[in-house]
Formats: structure tokens, sequence, C-alpha cells
């Protein structure tokens, strides 16, 4: 039988499983996911406290950070490979019990160091899942479902990150012990991110990919224009939200006034639920149509925090994190799209991983770059300059996504 007979017979295996499958399976699979990056963001209204009872500044504040994005970006080296071999549970389980590792020295933390063990130990977690995690979710899906399960997957990485810091703000206004509890309740939904895991509908890994176990994570040459579309868009909108995550709360405190936890958290969950939402309102237009909205987005974002910047506005400013979540959210789903069109399952985790790296890059170098240059010429100067930047940058991801939209099919 020649290769490609035997490829449409497990295409064709792979599309009744599919269908076999449960809707809420689907679902279900989205969840470990959310769970994760529910602790992704769990910590940024709780960085005032920290700051107060320890004593460190701006500058060190996104050194801090940025050690998650170390941590993440570690893990796409490796994770979506060894997914791709072995199977999207062998890596989802370390990685949820690295992530409940991180949740208990979170709410022990006494120390900067400790602070950037919990950060980097949750972004390894956050690394496989969205390699592993998110491919997990396609799997389950099936070839049939493919459009949905790259909206529910992208959905749940953008509703969890913005639950986080909602429930943090909440509770650290409202219970005592915030640096506890907060981390209390988390590991409790990893726990049930565990049992979905564990049950969770998923075939075996196919034919094994060759290649060197740690390397930089990329796509099959066919799919290259997609993944450089994808990261065109995604990174740019990326980077402001997590501008908003790590610098947001000193903005509010300091340079608008506004010290509540439960504003910052609030206003981190509205940015990611517009991500959210923004993602179902445009599904059924063209990925062209939804990765140029995205830059739009994302370059009146910035407009937007140079304007709140200079005017002390907090209604802009919460504007430009709304702005900012919309512009990541179609980025992102633009950008998961256009792989789970384009790319076969074998090599899917490692394109989710590349598709992040892609992101996160600049999403931990210019929030760092921002936060040490905010100590030399203050916040309103550093976020000037970031904003200016990253709308350029934005602005040419619109551009090249324009020049290449020929032949980027509907989802």
């Amino acid at each position: 039988m020649s290769g490609t007979r035997v490829e449409g017979v497990q295409g064709a295996v792979g599309e009744r499983r599919g269908a076999d499958v449960p809707l809420r399976w689907v679902w279900l699979a989205a969840w470990p996911v959310a769970a994760v990056f529910v602790l992704s963001n769990a910590a940024t209204p709780l960085y005032v406290l920290w700051q107060r009872d320890i004593g460190f500044s701006k500058g060190t504040l996104t050194v801090v950070f940025a050690c998650y994005i170390v941590g993440l970006l570690g893990s796409l080296l490796v994770s979506g490979v060894a997914s791709d071999r072995l199977g999207r549970k062998p890596v989802l389980l370390p990685a949820l019990g690295l992530a409940l590792i991180a949740c208990l020295v979170f709410a022990t933390a006494t120390t900067v160091a400790a602070l950037i063990v919990a950060r980097f130990f949750a972004g390894i977690a956050v690394g496989a899942v969205v390699s592993a995690g998110m491919a997990a979710v396609t799997d389950v899906a099936g070839p049939g479902r493919r459009g949905l399960a790259a909206l529910l997957a992208s959905c749940a990485m953008v509703f969890g990150a913005g639950l986080g810091p909602l429930l943090a703000g909440v509770f650290s206004e409202t219970l005592p012990a915030p640096t506890v509890t907060v981390f209390v309740v988390e590991a409790v939904l990893l726990l049930t991110a565990v049992a979905a895991v564990l049950r969770m509908p998923l075939r075996r890994p196919g034919a094994p990919v060759r290649g060197a176990w740690v390397r930089v994570p990329g796509v099959p040459r066919d799919s290259r224009r997609q993944l450089r579309l994808g990261i065109a868009v995604f990174a740019p909108g990326i980077t402001a939200t997590s501008f908003v995550l790590s610098l947001g709360p000193s903005l509010l405190s300091g340079l608008l006034g506004t010290t509540s936890r439960i504003v910052a958290g609030a206003m981190a969950f509205a940015m990611f639920l517009t991500s959210t939402g923004v993602q179902f309102a445009v599904q059924r237009l063209a990925r062209p149509s939804i990765l140029s909205a995205g830059a739009v987005s994302t370059v009146l974002s910035m407009v937007a925090l140079i304007t709140a910047v200079h005017t002390s506005s907090v209604p802009v400013f919460v504007t430009a994190a709304l702005l900012a979540g919309a512009g990541q959210g179609m980025g992102q789903l633009g950008g998961l799209s256009l792989l789970n069109s384009s790319v076969p399952p074998r090599r899917l985790a490692e394109a989710n991983a590349a598709l992040n790296v892609g992101g996160y890059v600049p999403a931990g170098l210019l929030p760092v770059s921002v936060g040490y240059l905010s100590d030399g010429v203050g916040l309103t100067g550093a976020a000037t300059v970031f904003g200016v930047v990253l709308a350029g940058l934005a602005g040419v991801g619109g551009a090249v996504v324009l020049a290449g939209r020929r032949g980027l099919v509907r989802p």
C-alpha cells in the first residue's frame, strides 16, 4: 500500500474516531489548558503585597515576571517534540504536577528567590500545556472539528489567564492570608484537571518525528508561511497583554492612583474576557481578516496606553487593556486556525510550541526592558516608548498579513 493510501486510511479512521467522541469531551479536553493558565496570572494582583512585604523594585518585578517566560520558552523547546513522540498524557501529567509544586512555593514565598522559582515552574507547566494541551484538544475533537478545537483551545487559554487575576484580586481583598488562599483554590482546580487528563480519550501517537528531542520547534516546510503570519500578529498582541499583567498594577497604584487589587484583577479578567468573546465573534471570518483586525486592535491599544499615562486616566487605560486582549485573542485564534488546517497531527504540538515561542520572546523581553527603563526615566516615559515600539511592530504585522493573505482559506 502506498504512503498516500496509508495516510488516507489513517485520516479516515481518525475522522471516525473524532466523530465518535462526545462533544462534551472536546470541551473537557480544554479544561487542563484553562486550569494551568489560571496559575499563569494568579500572582498578578499579589505582587504589590509581595513588594510591600519583601521589598523590591519595578525592575525586579519584571524580572520575576520574565522568569516565567524563561521557563515557558525552555519548556517549549522540549514539550512539543516530546508530546508528538510520546503522546499528550506523558507530557501533561508531569506539567500539572509541576504546577501544583508552583502553587506550594507561591503560597509559602517570603523571598524574591521563591517567587522566581514559582514563576519558573509555572512557566514550564504553561509551556507544556500550550503545546501538548492544545494539541490534545484537537486530537479529541478529530479532523472534522478542527475549527472548534482551535477556538476552544484558544479561548481556554485566555479565559484561564483572565480568571486567575480576578480570583486573586477578590480573594486578596476579602479573605485572610491572601497569598495562601489563592493558591490553595488553584491547587484544587489543577487536581480536577489531572482527573480530566487521566480520563481523556486520546489515541496513541503516530509515526515518530525524526530529529533532536531538544530543539527550536518548527513546522513542515509547506506550513511555514502560516506560522509566520500567525506570529506577526500574535506576538505584538501577547506582548501588549504581558505589559498589562506585569506593570498594570503598578500603573494603577502609582501613576493613576488606584490601589485596589480587585480593580487590578478585574481589569486583567476583563482584558482576557474580551479576548475570549472576540474569538467567538470573529470565528466565521476569513483568517486574514481575523489577523488584520487583531493587528489594528493592538495598534489602537498602544495609542490608548500612551494617552492614558499622559492624562492619568483609568478609563482610557482600561480601554487600552481591553483592546490588547482583543488583539491577542484574534492573533492567537488566527494563528492556531492556520496551523490546525495545515499541519499534520503528528507535528501539531510542535507547531503550537513554535507559534508560542514566536509570541513569548518579545512578550518577555519588552516588558522587562520597560520595567528597568521606568526605574530610570519614570513610568510615563517608559510606557510611551513601549507603546510606540509595539504599535510599530503590530503595524508591520498587519502589513505582512495583507501582503501574504492570498491562498489562505476560511476557518
